[in-house]
């Protein structure tokens, strides 16, 4: 039977809570996270329509990329559509679950999701998030280092970019004495002892310290491990806002503008011109993106295609960049197929949903 804590999980495993912005408020929103999953409807956002889907549908589990419950609730009375919401969520049983800026913040995330619909080569994050890498050190006899170091791969220790179970090891002579109330599981009490040890390190995402230092005591066949632990300044390669990767082939400014219309389903769009300029290098950030327009320029984008642009901003670009403004609703709609993608992955003894309500609430007239 699975469970909406399952879930969560999962989607947890992808996108970390911890990679949420301080402002945001991802994670589950309502609902009984021991509940037997009957279905799951994903959906951009969480509206009343989308819960009465959800109703009609079976689905007992709402995923969204918004956040219904974004600033504090004082009272639930139904006067706006949040507090609606979450009354007739509460009243179906319904959970809702939010992954947003963490969602934003991870490499498949959603500014993968627009860089593969514009079949972006060389993808790589356009700004990456420094402080959320630890190193540990610590000292382990030659012939228990094997047995540990599986221990804290499991964890989640010695993941480098696309590389997995990787340290670093050299061979030394450990010294200690144990004190008459210690038992070693080398040596006696009260003696001083000598071991061939290796001095190990790896890396971890920061948020994993807590599994990664539990799987380390209790592996380590040591009654006190030795150890260090480091705060990196290193860049984290996987975790970061925006994307950046070339056009397989450059296109001019028109031509690629028919090209974003057409590979995000488009109606309209706003944009700066950069004269007889080929758009190239390309940066994608979704949702609301120009707070990146001198991060796109200094790393040589051509074009950064995001959402929400204000009239100032624009003059932002100065003749550097072409700014496409796609709108915040189309740059992440396809975050629905994330989830979807997900979730089906790892569950497959329930139905999963794409939700067909048209969350946008913005409507356009040529």
């Amino acid at each position: 039977m699975t469970k909406i804590k399952d879930i969560v999980q999962a989607l947890e495993r992808l996108a970390p809570l911890r990679y949420q912005e301080s402002y945001d408020n991802a994670g589950l929103q309502t609902g009984d996270a021991e509940a037997a999953v009957t279905g799951v409807l994903v959906t951009l956002d969480c509206t009343e329509d989308v819960i009465d889907e959800a109703v009609a549908k079976g689905c007992n589990l709402v995923v969204a990329h918004h956040p219904v419950i974004f600033k504090g609730l004082k009272q639930l009375t139904g006067r706006n559509y949040v507090e609606r919401t979450i009354i007739k969520a509460i009243q179906h049983h319904i959970a809702i679950y939010a992954s947003h800026t963490n969602l934003d913040n991870v490499l498949h995330g959603v500014n993968t999701k627009i860089a593969d619909k514009l079949a972006l080569q060389n993808q790589r994050i356009l700004v990456n998030k420094p402080q959320t890498l630890m190193q540990l050190v610590f000292f382990v006899p030659v012939e228990n280092t094997e047995e540990v170091l599986q221990a804290l791969h499991k964890a989640g220790a010695g993941n480098i970019g696309e590389y997995s179970n990787c340290s670093f090891a050299v061979e030394g002579t450990g010294k200690f004495k144990p004190s008459a109330q210690a038992k070693p599981t080398i040596g006696e009490a009260g003696k001083p002892e000598q071991v061939r040890e290796n001095r190990v390190e790896v890396l971890f995402p920061a948020y994993l310290q807590g599994k990664v230092m539990a799987a380390l005591q209790e592996a380590h066949p040591y009654e006190e491990v030795a150890h260090y632990l480091y705060n990196l300044e290193n860049k984290n390669q996987e975790v970061g806002i925006g994307m950046l990767g070339e056009l397989e082939e450059p296109l001019a400014e028109e031509a690629f503008l028919a090209y974003l219309k057409e590979k995000m389903q488009l109606k309209g769009l706003r944009y700066t011109t950069i004269g007889n300029k080929t758009v190239k290098r390309v940066a994608v950030c979704g949702g609301a993106g120009s707070f990146l327009i001198k991060d796109a320029i200094r790393q040589g984008a051509d074009a950064l295609v995001t959402g929400d642009v204000k009239y100032h901003e624009f003059f932002d670009a100065e003749g550097q960049l072409m700014i496409a403004d796609i709108g915040h609703y189309e740059s992440e709609v396809f975050t629905k197929e994330i989830f979807y993608a997900t979730i089906s992955k790892n569950f497959t003894n329930f139905a999963v949903l794409i939700s067909e309500v048209n969350t946008n609430p913005v409507r356009y007239t040529f």
